[in-house]
């Protein structure tokens, strides 16, 4: 739809990937402090009735040592990665390209689809409003985003949880503050820039989420994770021991909708400023 295509890089925690299929979804094996990848590539494709759409793949490769097919990069809890997406003269595809700075292993996937040719980026400029056109949500072109509201993978089969769910550790604050949390360190675009701002966005609403299914914001299971500033960069969570800034904590999330999207004007949450 809109000719336009979502692009997932899937980081999987505590796991060694087996296989990424060609409808999305993926295999792996539990092994703690290891993240591998799957890169899928959704779209929307008609269902031959009026206004019904069916969201499939387009696309979805492992992200690889270089090795071999089926080898995974394999990377470590604490290791300091890089993400880099760029596309060649030969407009054969968006390339990303993942580099362990702390192993030196690296592995590159090429977007070129064996259905729908080679994926290319919808928009050249990195601002707020540049957002997939047939989405939820109001943001940029590229995005870090923490997938909520799942169990996990090897006890519950990633079933679908909402705020206030026992074992739903997506809102369970003590879940957060026992991890190390990630570290976005910088973000560089292709001519050398670095980004200006930074913004955050909940496609729920934040706390309106959360109070869809908790009598009261900040009980057992039932706060939302949020973006905060510490000395080693930007985390997603809780406050941690070196935060230095946790703009309002969830309340940096808009909680009325007021931006445009497919389903017209004051249908999507807009992003906030933070930075």
């Amino acid at each position: 739809m809109f000719g336009q295509a979502f692009v997932e890089l899937q980081f999987y925690p505590d796991a060694i990937v087996t296989s990424c299929g060609q409808d999305g979804g993926f295999e792996v094996k539990f092994a703690p402090n290891t993240y591998s990848v799957c890169s899928p590539v959704w779209r929307l494709t008609s269902t031959g009735q009026t206004g019904v759409f069916h969201e499939n793949a387009a696309f979805n490769a492992m992200l690889t040592d270089g090795t071999g097919p089926n080898n995974p990069l394999i990377m470590h809890a604490g290791d300091i990665i890089t993400v880099h997406w760029f596309t060649t003269p030969a407009q054969d595809g968006f390339h990303v390209t993942v580099t362990d700075l702390t192993t030196n292993g690296s592995g590159t996937i090429v977007l070129n689809s064996t259905n729908s040719g080679p994926l290319m980026p919808a928009f050249d400029t990195q601002t707020i409003g540049n957002a997939l056109g047939w989405g939820a949500v109001f943001d940029t072109p590229n995005s870090f985003v923490w997938e909520i509201g799942h169990e996990s993978v090897f006890t519950a089969k990633g079933a679908f949880c909402v705020p206030g769910q026992t074992g739903c550790e997506s809102y369970d604050a003590p879940a957060w503050a026992g991890t190390s949390p990630i570290q976005i360190l910088s973000v560089t675009f292709g001519d050398g820039s670095q980004a200006k701002q930074w913004a955050a966005v909940s496609d729920l609403g934040g706390k309106t989420e959360v109070l869809a299914t908790c009598s009261v914001y900040g009980g057992s299971d039932c706060i939302y994770p949020w973006y905060s500033l510490g000395k080693t960069g930007f985390h997603f969570g809780v406050d941690f021991p070196d935060t230095i800034k946790d703009f309002g904590q969830a309340n940096q999330y808009q909680q009325t909708t007021q931006c445009g999207g497919p389903f017209g004007s004051n249908s999507t949450y807009c992003d906030t400023i933070l930075k």
